[in-house]
C-alpha cells in the first residue's frame, strides 16, 4: 500500500517538477527585472538553488520558513519562546523575499540564521537539506511545497505547518490540484490552524484529521517593546508637532492613488492633518513620492531625514522595522492590501496599540480577524475614495470614538492571547533532545 502511494506521489511530483524546471529560467528572469527596482533580488541567488554554507554541526537546527514580512512578524513570539525554552537549538529562518530577509535581521539580529528558501526543485531542495540537516521544519501559515515536504519525510524530518490559514480563494486554487495537494499534505506531520474554517478546508484537501488542530492565531500573541507608546508619543511631539496623524500601512500599487485622492477631501475638514504612507515594499518609494507630489502634496521621506514642517502633508515611511512605533504615533490606521484584490494584511498590530483600524473589502487573508475587530467596534470596512475620506474624517473629528474603538481592539487582542502556548505544547514532542535527523 505504501509503495502504491509513493508511486502515485512520484508521478504527480514528476509532472510538477518538470513544469518547475521549464519555468525556472522565467522565474530567474523575473528576479532580474525585480532587481532593477530592488538590487537585493539578484543577490545570494545561489541560495535559491540550495547552495548554502553548513551551520554549526554541534547544535541541532530548527528550520522556520516565513515567506515574507507578514509571516516574519508572526514568527516573533514563536522564535522568542523557542530561544527561551530550547536554547541548545540553532534557528534558521528562510524567506522568499529580500524585504522578508530585512525583517528577519531587524527582528532577530544575530539570534537566528537566514537563507532564502530554495526553489522547490528536487535537486535544490535535496542539496539544501543535506547542508542544513534540520531536525524540524516549521512552515508559517500555509505554504505547501511538494518536493520539500517529500524530501523532509524521506529524511525523517518532521514538517509542521503552524498558524495555518486557508481562505476560500486559496482552497479553490488548491482544489484544482487536489491530487498533488492531498499527496503533499500526507508528508506533513501536523497542521496547526488559526480557525476551524481553516482546519475544515485543509482536511477537505486531504490532510489527516487526527493531525490537524485549531490553536487560534499567534498574531494575537504579538508583543511590542514596553516603551513603544513612549516612542510613539515622542514621534508625535518632536517630529509631527502634535498634528492629527493617520497612517496608511502596508500599501500596494493601486492603493496609494485612492488614499491620496481621499486625503484631498480630508484636508478640507482637517487642514493640519498629516498622512503617513508606509508601503509594503519600500522599493516602490520613488514611484509613491512622485505620485504624491503630482497630487499636490508636499512630501518627505523618512530615509532622507527631511524636516516635517507645517507645510508637509505626506510623510513616506520608506524604511523597515519601524512600523509599530508609527502606528503608536497615529490617531488611526488604514491597513493596506485590501483596496485591491491582494487579501489584506495584519490588522492586529494597530489594534494591539489601541489604534482604530480601517480596511478595504479585500481582506480575505484575515477575514476572521477582520470580522472580530469589526463586530467589537474596533474596525471599519471602506470600499472607495468617498467612504475612506468619510471614515477618516469621522474618526479625526471624534476623540472619544477613536479612544473607545482603540480600547475595544486592545481588549480583543488581550482576551485572544494564548495561541503560542498551545502551539508550543504541540511542538514539544518534536523538540525533545532525542529528536534526530535521518539524513546521511
Amino acid at each position: 500500500m505504501i509503495n502504491k502511494i509513493d508511486n502515485k506521489q512520484s508521478h504527480l511530483r514528476l509532472l510538477y517538477s518538470a513544469v518547475l524546471y521549464v519555468l525556472t529560467p522565467f522565474v530567474v528572469l523575473r528576479l532580474f527585472f525585480m532587481s532593477l527596482r530592488n538590487p537585493a533580488y539578484r543577490k545570494r541567488l545561489q541560495e535559491r538553488f540550495g547552495y548554502v554554507r553548513r551551520l554549526d554541526s554541534s547544535s541541532p537546527v530548527i528550520w522556520i520558513h516565513a515567506v515574507s514580512v507578514g509571516e516574519v512578524h508572526a514568527t516573533k513570539p514563536l522564535v522568542d519562546r523557542i530561544i527561551k525554552s530550547y536554547p541548545h537549538y540553532q534557528l534558521l529562518i528562510t524567506t522568499m523575499t529580500p524585504t522578508g530577509a530585512d525583517a528577519v535581521h531587524n527582528h532577530f539580529g544575530n539570534r537566528v540564521f537566514h537563507y532564502f528558501i530554495p526553489y522547490d526543485l528536487p535537486n535544490a531542495v535535496h542539496r539544501f537539506i543535506l547542508q542544513i540537516k534540520p531536525v524540524l521544519l516549521i512552515v508559517m501559515e500555509t505554504e505547501i511545497w511538494p518536493n520539500l515536504f517529500y524530501n523532509c519525510r524521506i529524511n525523517n524530518i518532521p514538517v509542521v505547518i503552524a498558524n495555518a490559514r486557508m481562505s476560500e480563494n486559496s482552497f479553490a486554487g488548491y482544489k484544482r490540484l487536489s491530487g498533488l495537494a492531498r499527496d503533499t499534505l500526507s508528508n506533513v506531520s501536523f497542521v496547526i490552524t488559526q480557525g476551524q474554517a481553516d482546519a475544515d478546508r485543509i482536511v477537505a484537501l486531504g490532510a489527516d484529521k487526527s493531525r490537524v488542530k485549531v490553536s487560534g492565531s499567534i498574531k494575537f500573541d504579538i508583543e511590542f517593546p514596553e516603551d513603544i507608546n513612549k516612542k510613539g508619543l515622542l514621534l508625535r511631539q518632536n517630529i509631527f508637532h502634535n498634528r492629527p496623524v493617520w497612517i496608511a500601512a502596508s500599501t500596494h500599487a493601486g492603493e496609494e492613488q485612492i488614499i491620496l485622492s481621499a486625503f484631498g477631501s480630508i484636508l478640507q475638514q482637517h487642514p493640519d492633518c498629516l498622512l503617513i504612507i508606509a508601503p509594503r515594499h519600500p522599493e516602490r518609494s520613488n514611484t509613491i513620492t512622485d505620485l504624491s507630489i503630482k497630487s499636490g502634496f508636499i512630501t518627505v521621506r523618512k530615509s532622507q531625514g527631511q524636516i516635517v514642517d507645517d507645510q508637509v502633508k505626506v510623510y513616506l515611511l520608506d524604511t523597515l522595522g519601524e512600523l509599530p512605533e508609527y502606528y503608536a504615533a497615529s490617531d488611526l490606521a488604514f491597513v493596506g492590501g485590501s483596496l485591491i484584490p491582494h487579501g489584506g494584511h495584519n490588522m492586529l498590530e494597530p489594534a494591539c496599540l489601541g489604534v482604530p483600524v480601517i480596511t478595504g473589502p479585500n481582506d480575505h487573508n484575515f477575514s476572521e480577524i477582520s470580522t472580530m475587530l469589526q463586530l467589537c467596534g474596533a474596525a471599519w470596512t471602506v470600499v472607495d475614495v468617498e467612504e475612506l475620506a468619510q471614515r477618516v474624517n469621522l474618526l479625526l473629528a471624534d476623540k472619544k470614538l477613536r479612544h473607545d474603538a482603540g480600547e475595544k481592539g486592545r481588549k480583543l487582542v488581550e482576551v485572544n492571547r494564548g495561541s503560542i502556548h498551545r502551539l508550543m505544547e504541540i511542538l514539544h514532542p518534536f523538540l525533545k533532545d532525542n529528536v534526530t535527523s535521518g539524513i546521511s
